[in-house]
């Protein structure tokens, strides 16, 4: 019989999913126990419910309400300061959940199931015996919003992995999920009275319009949501408490629509020479009221399909100089008496607002879309470039959602040497969590206009982590996403410590039995004495690999080495890894003097300096062609262990060489062939001085206006 502690380890029960102890707890005398004789029993509206309960309890439904070892779920009248709270009731011989809502039942149902076996989560059934202490529970949200943005438009999710996401999102009462779909790379719904958007829009690369960007290079690739297909996942998600808040981005941020519907664009013509004939241009024209014919019929249906009250319509991040090249444009602000192209932006919006009022829904907004102060009041505002930019929103009376990318976009890398964006910022959970809205300046004034917050995944760098499997969206989520829903149900007041012992103690092993493949923190390395020692704090396995032999050894005693460069760490529990991690002396590099030249012309704002100096980023004029090149050469020739040249992103390809190889060059006259590139880079090992490499394209676009140059990383003999 498996017997869960009442008392003292009780509340390290109720704390097991990453969530904090609920308001009120009454412990109370005795068990319930589980065996054959366990029952679900619901209110005819919870039935759904109560068949989603047996998936997991393995115990059969039943309509009526009588009789022991009775799971009831119960809708309650009575007053609530929040349609999410709820009261969980275990006697020996009866559990019941009661709420005002579905939602808050299910709440208590996932109360439930964190005062169970982590195995819960495999959807075999409740081991017969297993017994859950008898309290009464009363607990409600800090914020009756609590959102995770996915982008679906970058790298296309398949529907079953979008179920497997809303339910990992479920578990940690998390209860928006923010769509996002659409963006210059993708259309990912169909819009019935335009199909060609969804059909052609969905897909790049190959015989489509829109270019390959990102990665999958050499395949068309891509996929959409029938509305058949959406209305289950809505349904699917409501049951689980959640509700699904498209975005159609505009009016920038739509190359692809713009690829597949040119006429959308302002009548000017595009400068193609740089992009090699595709054109860049990524803005729905303002003057052009056709347009706003079209977002008649795509928002019309998107109102029809999704039950949400609110359509988020983006706003962000407009090339407002489109604009000012077009001439219907520049006759529209000469009509309205505007000089700023930007409130050209809100004359746009402000169309697009007016027709989904027309349908009773209210727009969504990035941050910038207010900027001006003229929007709508009525209007959500989602505050994602700063802290500033949602003060500013909630200082203007917009109903804000929190969700600043310095500690809620979870595509940021997590340390400096992992994967990942870095424009916001680099962090983990622990900074998450630590996200506190009265010290970031949210006055108590202030804090009437916040209705929650939400954390982000952007996918522009999941498609080259294999998308088709969840290794790299589970790692930059999780526990990222835990502490996001610890935080907005009910603050951080405990402090990191209290948490951090919680996750590791209770949470690790939900995630591994949820299936998540979620990331453990580093280990911590030491090097004394030619000393080389690693360790961990919360449980897992160590191993370690030497030079770049890909085979695993498990850590046991510590490495007696005076090349300390040459090995890395990871740890491992169940699912989880972290990340591999090795002493300082592998990650130096040098900086020998270097100039750059390439064939394809220099940026005047990124000069080829900026990368030959290692300051920063260089770019080139236009896109590569076949037989392009860009030569590295040094002043003198580099004795170095190795040599890593980049194209494109840090982070993610694009921007790249999208094929060639690499030649290098002893003397800086001859030079031989070394290696293909793979994502627009290349890894030297050099056995001798090097004065010179050369990297050549075999391609003929890489789907953007220029390729993007990184300072090398040379690692010196040690």
């Amino acid at each position: 019989m498996k017997l869960l502690p009442l008392v003292p380890l009780l509340l390290g029960c109720l704390c097991a999913a990453a969530q904090p102890a609920p308001r009120s707890l009454t412990p109370r005398t005795g068990a319930f126990r589980f065996g054959p004789a366990a029952t679900i029993a619901a209110d005819r509206a919870l039935l759904p419910l109560a068949r989603y309960a047996a998936e997991y309890l393995g115990c059969p439904v039943q309509e009526r309400m009588a009789g022991d070892r009775t799971v009831a779920l119960v809708l309650d009248g009575a007053a609530s300061d929040s349609p999410e709270a709820y009261r969980l009731d275990i006697a020996p011989d009866r559990i019941v959940v009661r709420a005002t809502t579905p939602g808050g039942v299910f709440n208590g149902l996932q109360q439930l199931f964190r005062l169970l076996p982590p195995e819960i989560y495999a959807r075999r059934g409740i081991a017969p015996g297993t017994t859950v202490p008898c309290l009464s529970i009363v607990d409600s949200p800090r914020f009756a919003y609590r959102g995770m943005m996915l982008d679906v438009a970058r790298t296309w999710m398949e529907p079953a992995a979008l179920k497997r996401y809303v339910d990992l999102l479920s578990y940690h009462g998390i209860n928006k999920l923010h769509l996002h779909l659409s963006d210059d790379e993708g259309w990912r719904i169909e819009i019935r009275s335009h199909p060609e958007l969804a059909a052609v829009g969905g897909f790049r690369g190959g015989d489509s319009p829109v270019r390959p960007v990102y990665g999958k290079w050499d395949e068309k690739y891509g996929g959409y949501y029938t509305q058949e297909q959406m209305r289950e996942l809505i349904a699917y998600a409501a049951l689980r408490n959640i509700e699904i808040i498209p975005e159609i981005d505009l009016p920038g941020h739509s190359r692809c629509i713009a690829s597949v519907r040119p006429e959308i664009r302002c009548d000017y013509p595009a400068d193609t020479a740089s992009t090699n004939g595709y054109d860049y241009r990524s803005a729905w024209c303002v003057a052009r009221e056709e347009n706003y014919a079209l977002l008649e019929d795509i928002l019309g249906e998107l109102c029809a399909l999704f039950p949400s009250e609110y359509i988020h319509i983006g706003g962000d991040e407009v090339d407002a100089a489109q604009w000012q090249r077009c001439p219907d444009c520049r006759a529209l602000m000469r009509q309205r008496g505007i000089d700023d192209p930007h409130r050209l932006e809100d004359l746009f919006m402000e169309r697009v607002a007016a027709i989904l009022a027309r349908r009773g829904k209210r727009p969504a907004v990035w941050n910038e879309a207010v900027r001006t102060g003229a929007f709508a009041r009525d209007c959500r505002v989602y505050g994602w470039e700063s802290v500033k930019a949602c003060l500013a929103a909630t200082e203007q009376g917009y109903p804000t959602v929190v969700m600043p990318g310095e500690s809620f976009y979870f595509d940021m890398r997590q340390t400096p040497t992992e994967e990942g964006h870095d424009w916001a910022a680099i962090f983990d959970a622990r900074k998450t969590f630590g996200f506190d809205l009265a010290a970031r300046g949210f006055t108590p004034e202030r804090m009437r206009h916040v209705v929650g917050l939400q954390g982000a995944f952007f996918s522009e760098a999941y498609i080259g982590h294999e998308p088709e499997k969840p290794d790299y969206i589970d790692y930059m989520c999780f526990p990222r996403i835990c502490a996001l829903s610890r935080i907005a149900w009910s603050g951080n007041a405990e402090g990191w410590e209290a948490y951090y012992s919680e996750l590791i103690a209770e949470h690790y092993d939900r995630m591994a039995a949820m299936g998540i493949r979620f990331r453990l923190f580093p280990p911590k390395i030491a090097y004394r004495d030619g000393v080389l020692s690693a360790e961990t704090d919360d449980g897992s396995e160590l191993f370690y690999l030497c030079d770049d032999d890909s085979e695993e050894h498990p850590y046991t005693q510590p490495l007696r080495t005076a090349q300390p460069h040459r090995y890395r760490f990871v740890a491992r529990r169940g699912t989880g890894r972290s990340p591999y991690t090795a002493h300082k002396s592998y990650y130096r590099t040098i900086a020998p003097a270097l100039t750059i030249a390439t064939s394809m012309g220099e940026s005047a704002q990124f000069p080829y300096t900026n990368a030959s100096t290692y300051r920063g980023i260089a770019r080139t004029r236009r896109a590569c062609r076949q037989n392009d090149w860009v030569l590295y050469t040094f002043a003198e020739p580099v004795r170095c262990r190795e040599i890593f040249l980049q194209t494109g992103n840090r982070q993610l390809p694009k921007t790249i060489l999208t094929t060639g190889y690499a030649e290098v060059s002893y003397d800086g006259r001859t030079f031989r062939r070394i290696g293909d590139l793979e994502r627009g880079s290349i890894r030297l090992r050099p056995d001798r001085p090097v004065k010179a490499v050369r990297l050549v394209s075999t391609c003929d676009d890489n789907g953007t206006p220029y390729v993007t140059l990184q300072p090398p990383q040379i690692k010196p003999v040690l």
